[in-house]
């Protein structure tokens, strides 16, 4: 079925205004941005000029010049401008810069060329955005799909997107679980790390960030010492080299390890990481578990529960406007702490465990301002939480 996300329409708008800006869609490899990007242009019925710049060998600035040249050569009627579709464009050299002179050329000539650029890593497009194209670029981010996307597409249950996660491509194979797990371990994860990650950024120990990426899919939502995983992996250097990977990865939208929450303090270099993968497909497709272990099994649910829920605020809540935590004192834990502003909210996820909310009082108690929010058993319903975006309850 023909499913549009939000971002179709937004850009759509965007595009059309009379004072544009190059529009960007930045987000993870496989949730629909090539998909969105064609599905505008059929809508706005413009001239169009499509390129896509993942090869393996990476093209230089004349590819960009050549593809703007021949939008240019495209002849709309009066009340058309041309699309231009550069896909992957964080792979070409330079390209902030280029896009820079044609786009300046562009205003002042008053051309009709309208660009759309796509890139998949969030560390190269957003440092050429902010080093050469200031002011003249909005940003969208085009993140995995949450579950109402997946239910009004696929009729995916809940259950079912705890397990499977966000990625629309994979939805064919969900009824062969041991096919899925290889398609997305083979077709989505080792195309990141191999694409957007090893040929992009300096990695003296490619095998290891491998491992340390499969390792933290057996312990999502937990809190795991940099110490700790060195004595999991093989040939694993320092803290400093892990600490560095995971932030590559976290680049790449696969895998984060939030800090722990000490306001009004500068964090701990290197303190305890929580492991929480961006798509809870990322788990599942690293690991023997099936897909009755998430109702079966009440430890493994609440690991991918709480990641789930780790994972909906990390894709909801983007930007330096907010914080998102979590915190530790001797036994006690708050699973998430988010802020914004002023503002503080401690989230305790409850699966069912006795126990938890005597650190939502503790830590309520020690910041008095804070608000609390229980999600799961006793507090917010999991499809209530789930069904709304992450910046709605905040």
């Amino acid at each position: 079925m023909q499913f549009d996300r939000k971002i179709v329409n937004e850009i759509i708008s965007a595009l059309k205004t009379r004072s544009p800006l190059i529009q960007v869609i930045v987000g993870p490899r496989q949730v629909g941005k090539t998909t969105a990007a064609l599905t505008i242009a059929g809508k706005l019925g413009w001239p169009q000029v499509f390129a896509a710049a993942d090869a393996p060998l990476p093209p230089g600035p004349e590819w960009i010049e050549t593809q703007w040249h021949l939008a240019r050569m495209e002849k709309p009627r009066s009340d058309q401008k041309t699309l231009l579709v550069l896909d992957e464009i964080q792979k070409v050299q330079g390209w902030s810069e280029t896009v820079k002179r044609l786009w300046d050329e562009e205003v002042r000539l008053k051309g009709r060329v309208r660009p759309l650029l796509l890139g998949s890593s969030a560390l190269l497009v957003q440092r050429g955005l902010t080093e050469s194209l200031a002011g003249r670029f909005y940003l969208h981010r085009c993140m995995h799909w949450s579950w109402p996307e997946e239910q009004k597409a696929f009729g995916t249950s809940l259950d079912d997107w705890l397990y499977f996660g966000g990625y629309p491509g994979s939805m064919d194979f969900c009824d062969d679980e041991k096919k899925w797990k290889h398609y997305v371990s083979d077709s989505l994860i080792e195309t990141v790390l191999s694409k957007d990650v090893l040929q992009l950024q300096p990695v003296n120990k490619p095998v290891l960030l491998r491992h340390l990426f499969a390792m933290s899919a057996n312990f999502p939502a937990q809190i795991l010492s940099y110490n700790k995983m060195l004595g999991q992996l093989q040939d694993a250097g320092n803290t400093t080299t892990l600490a560095g990977y995971v932030k590559l990865l976290e680049m790449a939208y696969l895998l984060s390890g939030l800090a722990l929450y000490s306001r009004g303090h500068v964090r701990k270099r290197g303190s305890s990481p929580k492991l929480i993968l961006w798509n809870n497909a990322l788990i599942h497709s690293q690991s023997l578990r099936m897909r009755r272990d998430v109702v079966t099994d009440p430890v493994w649910r609440g690991h991918v529960v709480e990641n789930a829920v780790g994972a909906h605020l990390l894709n909801g809540l983007i930007g330096p406007q907010w914080s998102i935590t979590y915190w530790r004192e001797g036994n006690y834990e708050i699973d998430f702490v988010v802020e914004s502003g002023k503002s503080t909210w401690a989230i305790e996820v409850n699966s069912g465990r006795t126990g938890k909310l005597v650190g939502m009082e503790l830590f309520r108690k020690k910041y008095p301002k804070s608000q609390g929010l229980v999600i799961g058993t006793g507090g917010i319903p999991l499809e209530t939480f789930f069904s709304r975006a992450a910046s709605e309850w905040f």
